[in-house]
């Protein structure tokens, strides 16, 4: 049997709000996605643990670690300026700040409240990613393994090493992936985004990152990059015109 590269087309952000979740759902249905991972703090959290039970992929969910968007579930870390504005999550924290000990100590408490929330709600996780790749953040990725390591959680998203990455980021990229092998961590080969691998070859054991969505006239969309600047387009399948071999995380 021909080889065909291995590839995972992970959507992230599921739980978020109502229609993302439902456009995640569709993509399920359609076979343009392989997982997904979910958000704890989203609007949509309890009517999605139940859309997953009924469309037969909540087998399939992961992580979603998240420190930059809505209402933590947490109350210690609304103290701290740094980390939280107004109630809810700002994005104040860079790859760039150091933490003090007792931010630290709020950044654990609020990410291990957010995989308590999956597993009280039944879900096996699969693997964990990202809010905004806080995950891959100098001072963040210490906390975010810890805590995946406690709730024996073995598989984590790499860096980007897919596409037009300058140099200096790259050094930094690859020294962050070795680290998460270093550390036991199971990860993909590659992680790319879709504009990554748009009219080229898809590496063997790659992920994509997707972020499903709807459009105004309803047509399922990827809105990756759109914080960017980078336009949304129909969420494309990556298995047209390719010869891949789709499996999950849950395989990995």
């Amino acid at each position: 049997m021909e080889n065909t590269p291995r590839v995972i087309i992970n959507a992230d952000d599921y739980g978020l709000n109502e229609h993302c979740s439902k456009a995640i759902a569709q993509a399920f249905a359609e076979g343009l996605i392989t997982d997904t991972t979910m958000m704890a703090t989203g609007e949509y959290f309890d009517p999605a643990v139940t859309l997953a039970k009924e469309q037969g992929f909540f087998s399939q969910i992961g992580i979603h670690l998240n420190l930059t968007e809505g209402k933590p579930l947490t109350k210690d870390i609304l103290q701290f300026p740094s980390l939280t504005e107004n109630g809810v999550f700002c994005r104040k924290n860079t790859r760039n700040q150091k933490l003090s000990k007792e931010e630290q100590d709020a950044v654990y408490q609020e990410l291990s409240a957010q995989i308590k929330r999956l597993e009280d709600a039944g879900i096996t996780i699969t693997h964990a990613d990202s809010h905004h790749h806080i995950h891959t953040d100098i001072y963040i990725a210490p906390i975010a393994h810890r805590v995946c390591k406690e709730h024996g959680i073995t598989k984590l998203r790499l860096h980007r090493n897919v596409g037009a990455i300058p140099f200096y980021k790259k050094i930094l990229k690859n020294r962050f992936n070795k680290q998460l092998r270093r550390e036991g961590f199971c990860t993909t080969d590659y992680f790319a985004y879709p504009m990554d691998v748009q009219g080229a070859d898809i590496p063997d054991n790659t992920e994509i990152m997707v972020h499903p969505d709807y459009n105004d006239d309803g047509v399922l969309i990827d809105r990756t990059g759109a914080s960017s600047g980078v336009p949304s387009k129909p969420l494309p399948d990556f298995r047209a015109g390719r010869k891949i071999t789709l499996r999950g995380y849950a395989q990995l």
